[in-house]
């Protein structure tokens, strides 16, 4: 184990601070919160890169454009 690896009792003492912390009716509200950030964060990734494929000029495209360059 190195020293920046997290074992299974230091997992559960974080979780047991985060009980004190929080309390045990305010954990399922957070747990909702972080699971629709993540799926927010990961819609909004592969938003990008649909976006990003569908700007993408086709290889005929490139060749037309390469053509039209070479002639002036």
């Amino acid at each position: 184990m190195g020293l920046g690896s997290i074992g299974p009792t230091e997992l559960l003492i974080i979780l047991a601070i985060i009980l004190l912390i929080f309390g045990g009716s305010k954990i399922p509200g957070l747990a909702k919160g972080l699971g629709l950030g993540i799926r927010e964060f990961k819609k909004a990734l592969s938003g990008t890169e649909e976006n990003a494929s569908q700007n993408k000029p086709t290889d005929k495209e490139n060749e037309k454009n390469n053509k039209q360059e070479a002639k002036g």
